[in-house]
């Protein structure tokens, strides 16, 4: 049986350390989480957002997946929204995409079979929408990371068609919704330009997969 040891003493280790910049680190982590942003992001490996934004467990508020997409049929992605908005009270939510995102390349290849194929569609969707646009740029390192750019347009859209937010805005609560993107190979955060605040800010992109439940104003 592989028990990881070389996890299990990674972790003694680092936990000694924090103990010892702050005796008392883990009884503050215990008694409360009030993380000041929420994370929508991509599960790649390389893309660790308290690292890459030197932050300390518990200061942010985490969901990830497969190329940073929100879909308003995924009960996961809703439930984290909802809990990080209505009962951490986190007023700024980031969706961050990345250059060099296997996501990406994978949907605009010519598809693979299984799962991961269908969760790609809703990046294909995002690539037809701009086909025009996309097509025109014959570097295809540059057409993927524009394409990475429009994805997170989309999923900015569709974070503020939720009914969560919209709930949020409505009762008067700040709340913003911002667009990043991070180089792998510089380590740095790009804004794309996205930050909702209102309703009549929304990006204008077709909306994903839209199910009625989840998107009633």
């Amino acid at each position: 049986m592989r028990t990881l040891d070389e996890c299990f003493a990674a972790n003694r280790e680092w936990a000694a350390r924090m103990r010892e910049r702050d005796p008392s680190f883990f009884d503050k982590l215990r008694e409360q989480q009030k993380p000041g942003l929420l994370w929508i992001g991509c599960s790649d490996s390389r893309i660790p957002p308290d690292q890459l934004l030197g932050k300390l467990p518990g200061s942010i508020f985490v969901h990830r997946n497969v190329g940073n997409v929100v879909v308003h049929t995924d009960v996961n992605c809703l439930s984290v929204l909802q809990y990080g908005i209505e009962v951490l009270g986190i007023q700024d939510v980031v969706v961050c995409g990345h250059y060099g995102c296997g996501g990406v390349g994978a949907a605009m290849g010519s598809g693979t079979e299984g799962v991961s194929d269908m969760w790609l569609g809703h990046i294909r969707d995002v690539y037809m929408w701009n086909r025009a646009e996309l097509e025109e740029i014959e570097d295809p390192v540059r057409r993927a990371e524009r394409l990475c750019e429009l994805n997170v347009a989309a999923q900015v859209a569709n974070v503020c068609r939720t009914t969560i937010v919209r709930d949020a805005w409505r009762a008067g609560r700040p709340l913003a919704v911002h667009g990043w993107v991070y180089s792998v190979g510089d380590g740095l955060l790009k804004d794309v330009g996205l930050c909702v605040e209102t309703p009549g800010q929304i990006p204008q992109v077709p909306p994903c997969h839209l199910d009625g439940a989840a998107t009633t104003a």
